[in-house]
């Protein structure tokens, strides 16, 4: 029996346009009447979040690919893990080594020498929304020495390339003990909001990513694992749709997802994917 839903954001609930199929709403509104736990699981940071997780009415949110669980409906953060000052340090010099673009994330700050790719993405889409800010956008000269000069609190770092990130991925991987998750944004996955193809190395400390943050909020909330379903469409996905009693890869998901899903969507994210597997698999 399925006591909680966990979902993806981007490309599993919401759409390349920033659109969210009707009946993906009436889908949460069915779980949060039957008292069902809706979980949000995205790699984007909570202040980015904030206004759609309050949209939808989620009740838990886990965000940065799992570095920080946050209680939606309380606000009470339950569970945190940040990356080092060395470590962060340490990615900027490999990055800056290959000539990549590479930006970071506080609670309240995206830092950037420059707005170009994922960064920019979030730019745009905050700035289309035409609410309050949640999250402000730092530019500075340096992204090193701010970093050097400056207590800041990072949740994760971004390194961007027009190309494979894969020896950068394994440089990083050979010297420090984080987490770094390959997503690619090409051909139909490219990013249609800025219109460029691009892939990302995602940095998060040791032990971070959505699967295991849901083992600790199963934990806090008395839910064992085979006791959720969850749903995605990228690479960060793969171990919570893995892992899970169900795991369910939306039709428009990487092919690696799909390998180990229990089930594919007929529809995709455009049409309702995340609804079609909430009504297959939870009993109202």
């Amino acid at each position: 029996m399925i006591k909680l839903v966990a979902s993806d954001l981007d490309g599993t609930i919401i759409d390349k346009n920033n659109y969210i199929y009707e009946n993906n709403f009436k889908a949460i509104n069915d779980l949060n009447n039957n008292n069902l736990d809706f979980v949000i699981c995205t790699g984007k940071t909570y202040p980015i979040t904030k206004k759609i997780c309050s949209e939808i009415n989620a009740s838990y949110g886990i965000f940065g690919n799992g570095n920080q669980i946050i209680d939606l409906r309380t606000g009470k953060e339950i569970y945190k893990n940040l990356l080092s000052k060395d470590d962060v340090l340490t990615c900027i010099d490999i990055a800056k080594k290959h000539h990549l673009h590479v930006h970071i994330y506080t609670d309240k700050d995206v830092i950037s020498e420059q707005l170009l790719y994922l960064d920019l993405r979030n730019y745009k889409l905050q700035d289309s929304a035409k609410s309050n800010p949640t999250m402000e956008f730092r530019i500075v000269n340096d992204i090193r020495k701010y970093v050097f000069d400056h207590n800041i609190q990072v949740c994760k770092l971004v390194i961007t390339s027009t190309s494979s990130t894969e020896a950068v991925k394994h440089e990083i991987l050979s010297v420090l003990d984080v987490v770094a998750t390959t997503i690619r944004k090409f051909d139909e996955y490219k990013d249609y909001v800025i219109n460029k193809e691009y892939e990302y190395i995602d940095i998060t400390p040791k032990n971070v990513n959505k699967d295991t943050a849901l083992q600790i909020l199963g934990n806090y909330l008395n839910i064992k694992t085979d006791e959720m379903l969850t749903i995605g469409d990228n690479l960060n996905d793969f171990d919570m749709v893995k892992n899970a009693g169900v795991g369910v890869a939306v039709a428009n998901a990487y092919d690696e997802l799909k390998k180990v899903a229990n089930y594919t969507t007929v529809n995709p994210v455009e049409k309702g994917g995340f609804a079609e597997a909430v009504y297959k698999f939870v009993k109202f």
